[in-house]
Parts: C-alpha cells; structure tokens; sequence
C-alpha cells in the first residue's frame, strides 16, 4: 500500500515513516503543503496522512482542493488541533477520520487500514481474490493449502495485484508501489519479488502476460 504522509516536524515524520514502513507500506513524505498538494494531483495513493498545521498550503485547503477536484483518496488528518470545531471542520471538508496530536501509532495504523479496507469495499481486514487472501493486519498471504507472512515488498506488490484482479500491471507500474520517494529502484526488484512469491507459493499465483506485464487472476463465479 502507498501512503502519502504531510507533516512538517521532522521528529513525527520521521517516526511514522519508520512505523507505517515496519507496518508493510510504502510511504512518500511531503514535508510541506505545497509538496504535498502537488503529489496528491499526480500520483495514485491508498490513503493520505495529513497535518493541518503546514508551511506554504494549509492541510485544509489541500483537502478541499483534492475533494472539488474529484480525488477521493481516504485522507487521516493528524492534528494537534482538538477543539471540537476543527474536528468538525476537518471531517465537514471531506477527511475520513481525524487522529489528535500526540496518538499511538498502532491506533493510527489501525484506522489506517480501516480506511483503506472500508475505501476497498472490504469488511474484514483480509483481501481475497479466488484462490488468493492477504491479511492486512499480519501480512500472511494463503495461496489454496499454502500460507507464509510476507516481507513489506512482496506484501506491497501482490496487494497490488490482488486489489484489481485480473489487471495486467507493467514493471514500472509495479515499481510504483514497491517503493517510496528517494528509494533507489533496483533494476529486477520486480522479478525477484515474482519469483519468490511463485518459489513459495506456486506458478499460478502470479501469471506473466508476456510482453506486458503480471496479474492474479480473477475470482471465479
């Protein structure tokens, strides 16, 4: 799952970077409003983490602007801000839910894949496709008798995979999801996280659309 977090304290930032990376995402870290706002128009997030509190462009503002624009990526609002106004405000201008400054990252992990679950149109926390189910929470994939707990990576790309099933996604596509800002991209990253998944869970997990791309195949009525 990619995030997009906005926050501009560096000691926040870069605790919930390190937390959401252990919790099996990818996360791009917007210390700015301006950056921010410009990534959230231009690039395809599972969900937001947004501070309202922002340098260059308020959070709220690039809140309203995404929701008029039609973008309607699950946004958490972090605030230090409590009153029941801002709450109110936050939530009245399109937010999914909202977190107050100083919290748990396990509670805001937690609303996090809730967010994303409930955005997904899923009521538990395992995403299934067929023969497929990914555990959100534990990040154990089960592919028909066989089951394993994934690494971030390989939890990040066959989310992908499982979360459209049936779609052919190219290398760079993958890529995408795989890793965050400032991340050197490794040139077979992709093909080794397909060949280790396929080594513990079989060939038909992942099949390859020569020329094109990988998909997981659809679930059959």
């Amino acid at each position: 799952m990619r995030i997009l977090l906005i926050e501009d304290d560096k000691m926040i930032g870069e605790g919930l970077l390190q937390a959401l990376s252990d919790g099996g995402f990818v996360v791009d870290w917007a210390r700015g409003g301006a950056d921010g706002d410009e990534a959230l128009r231009n690039a395809a997030y599972s969900a937001v983490i947004l501070d309202l509190k922002l340098p260059e462009k308020a959070g709220l503002d690039i809140l309203k602007d995404a929701r008029r624009g039609g973008n309607k990526t699950p946004v958490l609002i972090i605030s230090a801000m409590q009153t029941v106004d801002t709450r109110l405000s936050g939530l009245d201008e399109g937010a999914d839910d909202y977190l107050v400054k100083p919290f748990d990252t396990r509670e805001l992990i937690s609303r996090l894949r809730a967010l994303i679950r409930r955005d997904a149109g899923q009521a538990s926390s395992r995403l299934t496709t067929g023969a497929i189910s990914l555990d959100l929470t534990t990040n154990e994939a089960r592919f028909r008798e066989k089951s394993d707990v994934l690494s971030a990576r390989e939890f990040a790309l066959l989310q992908t995979l499982i979360e459209k099933p049936g779609s052919v996604f190219s290398k760079s596509q993958l890529e995408e999801h795989i890793y965050g800002w400032g991340q050197e991209v490794e040139s077979n990253a992709v093909e080794f996280l397909i060949h280790s998944l396929r080594k513990r869970f079989g060939k038909d997990l992942i099949i390859n659309v020569r020329g094109v791309g990988w998909k997981v195949e659809k679930a059959k009525p």
